[in-house]
């Protein structure tokens, strides 16, 4: 089985972090590679970027040439995109967003959500409200960081702590790392806060895994129907 995980920005290091989380989520016989976006934002920060980021990475999708894949993870959390992606390709499309709050609904009643910045608060709760799990979440609360602050990992380390704290006084019974960049965080986090903590990544992953395991794909009848045939530019070149 192979899998595909997009990256939302066009930050290669983050990149290869993100796919070492998703080799260490994969089952034996999963192959994991990933895609970054050729242009695009450095790193996905609000509306203007996440718009930008969607069409990046729907475009990567479409002139993709590698070794066929199985399954797409898309790993931008809270960013736009996913409704396309399921449109776009044949395969099935998991986004961290939504895999993280699903399996968080498995394991408490309400989850909170720590992510970057306050400023990607909407795009989170838009994106849960779309994917019919956001009723069981409690808080989406930020850390203050920027994207390419999550490098530093004693600083992310020490910010999601105080974030969490918020997030548990709203009523989190259950953490979701709110932020690709955040990959590889829930051991040290969840042990100091005695609480199931999610990395999307890693859900994602297994979540896609479970879909091709079962033959299970988009289903084309209706919203995710195959996008109608017409002329479409794809910026300065012609494309489908």
């Amino acid at each position: 089985m192979r899998i595909v995980v997009t990256n939302c920005n066009t930050t290669q290091e983050m990149t290869e972090e993100i796919v070492r989380g998703a080799r260490a989520a994969a089952g034996p016989g999963t192959t994991v590679s990933g895609l970054t976006p050729a242009w695009g934002p450095a790193s996905a920060e609000g509306w203007l970027d996440s718009y930008l980021s969607a069409a990046a990475v729907l475009d990567t999708l479409r002139t993709y040439d590698g070794a066929p894949y199985d399954a797409v993870v898309m790993a931008g959390f809270g960013e736009h995109g996913r409704e396309g992606v399921r449109e776009l390709v044949d395969v099935p499309v998991v986004d961290i967003t939504e895999a993280a709050a699903h399996l968080a609904c498995l394991l408490g009643r309400r989850y909170g959500v720590v992510t970057t910045l306050e400023r990607s608060r909407g795009q989170i709760e838009d994106s849960l409200e779309t994917a019919g799990v956001a009723r069981n979440c409690a808080a989406v609360v930020g850390t203050g960081l920027n994207v390419l602050d999550l490098g530093d990992d004693e600083r992310t380390e020490t910010a999601f702590l105080a974030a969490a704290e918020r997030a548990c006084a709203a009523g989190a019974e259950v953490l979701v790392l709110g932020c690709a960049g955040m990959t590889g965080l829930q051991r040290a986090v969840g042990e100091k806060l005695g609480l199931p903590v999610v990395d999307g990544v890693a859900a994602a992953v297994k979540l896609a895994e479970s879909l091709v395991a079962l033959g299970l794909t988009t289903s084309r009848a209706g919203s995710y129907a195959e996008p109608l045939p017409k002329r479409r530019a794809w910026g300065r070149a012609a494309g489908r």
